[in-house]
């Protein structure tokens, strides 16, 4: 783990296990609705799986492995499990016909090989992956500061919903979140990580937005990667949390305006990958098939273990951990489901 408690008193849940799992399907359900309500969303079925060499699998960072093999009776083909559906939300739109900022949501799971695991992360994700359709006029950063606050607004009922519901659950989060590139976050604080400088305007303002992640900044660092064919790198995002309970931050969202045919060439450019403009989604926005999308996915997980109090993502999830992982939990009276 990433914390020890071992410093602090010793750790009780504020839920008993059966009543977490019931305080888990409330958080659910309960923020599902509200987010759908919030954006205008409708919720479609999604895959796990997909056929590679079409450009619709979420290359991350880029560098990921992806979890894959060659079914029996499906030839010729290599099958992925998906990483995210960012570009297959996409074209789901085109597919279905949404109108004008209107959009769908879907209950996304993945494994992902590579992660390394902590309290926070684990080798299965599962999260909401939403998508909604703008206009190319719309493409600008009062459509995303909008498209946030709605989203903030949804975190802040659940956490008051479930205040009523458990009042163990005393509500952290504060009355508006506050807004911040990455490079103003550098600026700040010129001398810390990346990874600190979180943790210091989280601290700060207890809930933040911060913008323009992928490219280089002046420092010639980058904040953090981002694939370079699903988010406009000037107009995404993550919702970063102060998570007082475990003293650090926690990210409970990745979003953005995707990507249009001038953003995809010049960022496919910058981090040398202009090979995928032969594929067959890279194609459909070059030849502007593809209508112009706004979209992110929200950690369940995550957001389960923020409201909850949990002090481990494994509390609120079922998944592989490795015996270090486990015997520090034991110590520490975490309880894995």
């Amino acid at each position: 783990m990433a914390k020890s408690l071992s410093t602090q008193n010793v750790y009780t849940s504020k839920l008993a296990l059966l009543q977490t799992e019931v305080a888990i399907k409330k958080t659910k359900d309960y923020f599902e609705s509200s987010l759908a309500e919030a954006l205008n969303l409708t919720r479609v079925s999604a895959p796990i799986l997909l056929k590679s060499g079409k450009g619709l699998n979420d290359d991350l960072n880029g560098v990921e492995r992806m979890v894959s093999f060659e079914a029996l009776d499906i030839k010729n083909a290599n099958i992925e499990i998906v990483q995210s559906l960012a570009k297959w939300k996409r074209m789901a739109l085109a597919r279905y016909g949404f109108d004008l900022e209107a959009g769908l949501y879907t209950d996304m799971n993945a494994i992902r090989r590579d992660e390394v695991l902590d309290h926070l992360h684990s080798i299965y994700v599962d999260q909401w992956d939403w998508e909604k359709i703008i206009t190319k006029e719309q493409r600008n950063l009062q459509t995303l500061k909008n498209e946030v606050q709605k989203i903030y607004q949804v975190f802040k009922n659940t956490e008051n919903y479930l205040y009523e519901l458990y009042p163990v659950l005393e509500p952290v989060l504060p009355e508006k979140i506050h807004f911040i590139t990455t490079q103003e976050l550098e600026t700040k604080y010129p001398n810390l990580s990346p990874k600190d400088r979180e943790d210091s305007i989280a601290k700060e303002f207890g809930a933040v937005f911060i913008m323009q992640i992928g490219g280089e900044l002046h420092s010639g660092e980058k904040h953090d990667g981002r694939s370079p064919d699903y988010d406009d790198w000037t107009l995404n995002g993550d919702i970063i949390f102060w998570y007082p309970l475990l003293e650090q931050s926690i990210e409970v969202s990745s979003m953005g305006i995707r990507v249009d045919e001038e953003a995809l060439k010049k960022q496919l450019k910058i981090s040398n990958t202009e090979d995928r403009m032969s594929l067959e989604y890279h194609q459909a926005i070059l030849n502007r098939e593809l209508p112009y999308t706004i979209g992110g996915g929200i950690g369940q997980s995550r957001i389960c273990m923020f409201f909850l109090k949990k002090v481990h993502i494994g509390e609120v999830q079922v998944s592989v951990w490795n015996v270090e992982i486990i015997e520090n939990c034991r110590k520490e009276n975490i309880i894995l489901l």
